[in-house]
């Protein structure tokens, strides 16, 4: 696999939307498959969201000051999928709001990976040197290797508080 941050991070998405996609194909039936994919997708987006935070948002911030409303318009769109990946966190799959609630983390999840993908990761490409590009990516498959998975951890809700105070 590419060291390149956007890889790594694109790699994500793509797993994440797999996902997705498997629970929304699984049908109004499957409430015990529902709930284990659920916990499955908040746990990759606790992941990614955390290397996002701790890693590449500061680092383009950083290098990239023209960058500084995206990262924050970043920050704010994860903090809206912290909150909702929380509350399902709790909830059972047969609550009448889990479906409802599972739409609307999937529908802002996709919105903020478009965005990466089609305005944000071009510009980083386009002002980060490949080398600076795959430094990063080494520090996020480093730091993944012991990121939270678990919505409640108080690393994952300490990173997000830090994100959104920054």
């Amino acid at each position: 696999m590419s060291t390149d941050a956007i890889v790594v991070l694109k790699a994500d998405h793509t797993n994440v939307k797999k996902l997705f996609r498997q629970f929304e194909q699984a049908g109004d039936d499957a409430t015990a498959a529902k709930g284990e994919l659920a916990k499955q997708i908040i746990g990759e987006l606790t992941t990614h969201t955390y290397v996002e935070n701790e890693i590449m948002y500061p680092e383009v911030r950083s290098a990239l000051p023209d960058l500084e409303d995206d990262v924050l318009e970043s920050y704010e769109e994860h903090h809206v999928v912290d909150v909702l990946a929380l509350e399902l966190w709790t909830m059972s799959p047969s609550d009448s709001h889990f479906d409802a609630k599972m739409t609307v983390l999937i529908e802002n999840v996709k919105h903020h990976v478009e965005e990466e993908e089609q305005d944000w990761f071009p510009k980083v490409r386009k002002g980060l040197s490949r080398a600076a590009l795959q430094d990063i990516g080494e520090r996020i498959l480093k730091a993944r290797v012991d990121a939270p998975t678990d919505p409640t951890d108080p690393r994952a809700m300490e990173s997000a508080q830090r994100a959104m105070a920054s």
